[in-house]
């Protein structure tokens, strides 16, 4: 199988977008969700993961997922990532939903299974599309965003706090060319949510990073649930301050103001105003009062969680633009220090990460 150099521009005729043929690599909470709904759906899918009990309970048992008012099954075809290198047959859709700082490896080792215009969705939290696009190229990546509550303990299940309608997608192609084939993407993922096209993806992830870095690591250095740790004394006004930080690395990295989540065009020129109006949509819909954040999911599972990939990238952002970024550098540090073992996650750690905030 002769495969194009990622640099080349491509002009290949696609398949239609009920012969897609596609796979999920990285099928934790969220993945095996996404994947669960294509395969109910009748999709060509091939799920990759690489915690082996949970492709065997996908193998025996398909996967459960549970959301707020039902559950569903779906039997699907799982395999383990060793077996990529025995695949023949290349995929014209690959989805990659690992943590952003497995993207450049994890892209090297699939880019072998991609058809030659062949697209990769990244599904993740972060701007990964540029590790993304690193690997195989601006012509053969999609930028993507999304926000979706789920967890995940026992292989072959996931519990998805979020159902179709309040489960929200964006995409957009790195290379303008593509945006018909992107528009077909969109369709498939539809099958597990709202889904919206963008002319400007990366001004839109860096939207989502915004909300991410207010607050997933904040609340996490805390071991409470997004809900309670917002609640808590300084806290709130913690993590919107760590979103205007990240409004304004945004700005400096040269993205626009746009909208997402569904929400309508802003009406306002005020960066830090629009910081709490999707600050606030967050905690009305996507998040439930149980919700557990990704970092703190990993953290109890004894993972190394996306620190640098969120608050990091902020901080290193104004960093590069001769910034300051306190409370974002603030949040690091000490979930850095929780990492390394020399502190506990905890309430207690609340006066110390807000400080001179309160």
């Amino acid at each position: 199988m002769q495969f194009q150099p990622a640099s080349k521009r491509i002009e290949t005729v696609w398949r239609k977008t009920d012969e897609l043929k596609i796979a999920v690599v990285g099928t934790g909470a969220q993945g095996a969700s996404i994947g669960a709904d294509l395969a109910l759906a009748g999709r060509d899918v091939t799920l990759i993961e690489q915690w082996p009990a949970h492709v065997e309970a996908m193998r025996a048992n398909g996967i459960t997922v549970n959301l707020p008012k039902r559950s569903i099954n779906a039997k699907v075809r799982a395999l383990h990532l060793c077996q990529v290198a025995e695949l023949r047959e290349p995929f014209d859709v690959i989805f990659v939903v690992v943590k952003a700082y497995d993207t450049r490896w994890i892209c090297q080792l699939v880019e072998s299974v991609l058809a030659p215009n062949g697209l990769v969705v990244g599904l993740q939290n972060g701007m990964t599309h540029t590790a993304i696009a690193s690997v195989v190229g601006e012509n053969r990546c999609v930028g993507a965003v999304f926000d979706m509550a789920s967890n995940m303990f026992e292989p072959g299940v996931t519990n998805r706090q979020n159902d179709h309608d309040t489960s929200w997608f964006a995409l957009g192609p790195l290379a303008p060319e593509n945006r018909e084939r992107v528009e077909q993407i969109a369709g498939v993922l539809r099958d597990s949510g709202r889904v919206e096209v963008s002319d400007d993806i990366v001004s839109a992830k860096w939207m989502k990073l915004i909300v991410n870095a207010a607050q997933l690591v904040p609340s996490a250095i805390l071991n409470l649930p997004f809900a309670e740790a917002v609640r808590m004394p300084g806290m709130e006004r913690l993590m919107r301050a760590a979103g205007y930080e990240a409004m304004h690395a945004a700005l400096a990295d040269g993205a626009d103001i746009v909208p997402i989540l569904g929400m309508p065009p802003p009406r306002t020129n005020d960066p830090d105003r629009y910081v709490d109006l999707i600050f606030d949509e967050v905690l009305s819909t996507f998040m439930m009062a149980d919700t557990l954040t990704t970092v703190l999911q990993d953290w109890r599972k004894g993972r190394r969680a996306e620190v640098l990939d969120l608050n990091g990238h902020v901080a290193q952002t104004l960093r590069k633009h001769g910034r300051p970024a306190p409370v974002n550098e603030r949040v690091v540090a000490m979930a850095l220090e929780i990492e390394r073992g020399d502190r506990q996650a905890g309430i207690a750690n609340s006066s110390l990460l807000t400080g001179d905030l309160q």
